[in-house]
Formats: C-alpha cells, sequence, structure tokens
C-alpha cells in the first residue's frame, strides 16, 4: 500500500498547519505575578507564586517551593 505524499503549504498569513489550535497553553495573563514558569528541576509549569528562586550552578534559577515531590503531593491530596 503507497503512502499518501502530504505536502504542506505556508499560507499568505504565515501558517503551515491546518488541524493545529493557534495559540500557546500558556494563555498570557495581565498581571507579571500569575504568569507560570518551569522549575528548573522538574520541569514542571506552577505559577510564579509556587516558585522560589535557589541558586543553582552560579545562577538564580526558579525551582517548587518546598520541593518538587511535596508540591506534586499537596497538589494531588487537593483534588
Amino acid at each position: 500500500m503507497a503512502k499518501d505524499s502530504t505536502k504542506t503549504t505556508i499560507d499568505a498569513d504565515g501558517l503551515r498547519y491546518r488541524s493545529k489550535a493557534p495559540g500557546s497553553p500558556f494563555a498570557a495573563t495581565s498581571s507579571f505575578g500569575a504568569a507560570t514558569m518551569s522549575c528548573f528541576l522538574c520541569g514542571k509549569h506552577r505559577p510564579r507564586a509556587m516558585l522560589k528562586s535557589k541558586k543553582l550552578l552560579g545562577k538564580s534559577q526558579p525551582v517548587c517551593a518546598p520541593s518538587c515531590k511535596e508540591l506534586e503531593e499537596q497538589l494531588s491530596n487537593k483534588s
């Protein structure tokens, strides 16, 4: 069975994909404090209020507060 050749074309507005929903899953918020950042250790996106700065590799990096494991347990117990 031959595979259908799929050709993508770039539309006039610059979009290539038609089935993909536009935008980002991390919606822009109006306030800076409500924005999300990813934890340097676990990589999960969290609101800034759930992160703290910790000096890692010579730079301050955002990490989960108090720790990734404890925060995950707290969030799973809530739901």
